[in-house]
């Protein structure tokens, strides 16, 4: 039964990656074209606080947990679903204990159109712990600089959708103490990521002897 259990959380999220891939489209289109850019500079990490479908989230609010963010958009034909499917392979690797203490946010870099409730069902689909957040043009731009995530705007005439967003497709790994750690790279394997959390894991606390 133990070894079942892994085999089946790998169906379902290789099934989800598919539908989410070729399935969830939310302009009607699949556009090709789109690609992956360049991290803009040097990342130095920082507080920062953005909007969530339940509220304001800074990640402030998350210390004590090990953030794992991520910059990207819900219209994102191909990087988006790749890299965040992965991320929830790897949540579901960890123990449930382990799975408290970690934290995934993902960061659309296109509230145009992405809207918190929009979001917070693309993040969902992936896994229930994950929170999307977005805020102002200036408010993500200032978040993405902070972490030398790079995306820009790419036109895309006679398209349903309109425009797409290139961009960089890092995730950046956050200590409890709010601290920039790792940058892991595009579709870095689950196995990977969960031997890293687990690296920076803190031990969990003790009950009181009193």
């Amino acid at each position: 039964m133990t070894k079942t259990l892994p085999l089946l959380a790998i169906a379902l999220l290789s099934a989800l990656l598919a539908w989410v891939t070729f399935v969830w489209n939310p302009a009607g289109e699949n556009p090709e074209g789109h690609q992956r850019i360049a991290l803009e500079g040097r990342p130095r990490g920082g507080d920062f606080q953005l909007t969530s479908v339940d509220g304001p989230v800074s990640l402030s609010d998350l210390r004590g947990k090990l953030v794992l963010l991520y910059f990207g958009y819900t219209a994102c034909p191909d990087i988006c679903p790749t890299n965040l499917a992965i991320l929830a392979l790897a949540l579901r690797a960890l123990t449930p204990d382990e799975r408290k203490r970690v934290q995934v946010v993902f960061v659309s870099v296109d509230p145009e159109r992405d809207g918190l409730e929009r979001l917070a069902e693309y993040a969902a689909y992936f896994h229930p712990s994950i929170i999307g957040v977005t805020g102002t043009e200036r408010e993500v731009a200032a978040a993405a600089a902070q972490y030398g995530a790079a995306y820009q705007r790419s036109e895309q005439p006679g398209s349903a959708m309109g425009y797409l967003v290139d961009h960089s497709a890092n995730t950046y790994l956050i200590d409890p103490a709010g601290a920039l750690v790792n940058v892991l790279d595009h579709a870095t394997p689950s196995e990977e990521i969960v031997a890293t959390l687990r690296r920076h894991l803190p031990p969990p606390a003790r009950p009181s002897d009193e």
